[in-house]
């Protein structure tokens, strides 16, 4: 995986070819060259590829990875305060956690405005089928987590247990 360190060494030698452009763009207007506009362009696109990988070079890029989590897809995201997750039956309850854990990583972001009391819920369900032609879907728990910094270790994690154990029963 790249680091942020990786990124500052693209941004140095991107930021060198940044003023090779530059300097070869000068050049070109004073020479009154018939593609120096086309040279002001391409200078252009490096200085905004410069400060992006500068930028990515400032913010870590981690992935956090719980073990025991389960496969999921999100199904529904508001991009503010609350999302859903759907997981695969059968699940287990420690399956059911580490997958809530492994969703609230993911879907964090800086970007996510929240609501006023910040925080993000994302409810984990699933679709269960108890005769032909008949869907319910069943909520099996919920995470809470604070939009107010990267790291949370204060989720507040919910299992409906009576869900869950509805989904074993069925055997879907």
């Amino acid at each position: 995986m790249i680091s942020t360190a990786d990124f500052f060494k693209y941004c140095q030698w991107s930021g060198i070819v940044t003023l090779a452009f530059a300097v070869v763009t000068i050049v070109a207007l004073i020479a009154k060259w018939g593609f120096k506009f086309r040279l002001v362009g391409a200078t252009g696109f490096m200085g905004v590829l410069t400060a992006g990988l500068f930028g990515l070079s400032l913010v870590p890029i981690v992935h956090t990875n719980v073990p025991g989590a389960l496969h999921y897809s999100l199904i529904y995201d508001n991009g503010s305060d609350r999302a859903t997750i759907v997981v695969a039956t059968p699940v287990t309850e420690t399956g059911l956690e580490a997958t809530l854990r492994q969703a609230a990583a993911d879907l964090y972001s800086y970007g996510r405005s929240g609501s006023s009391d910040r925080q993000l819920k994302v409810r984990a369900r699933t679709v269960i089928h108890p005769r032909p032609g008949l869907s319910e879907p069943l909520v099996l728990g919920e995470v809470t987590r604070s939009l107010g910094g990267g790291e949370d270790s204060e989720l507040q994690i919910r299992i409906d247990r009576d869900n869950l154990a509805k989904v074993t029963q069925l055997k879907v």
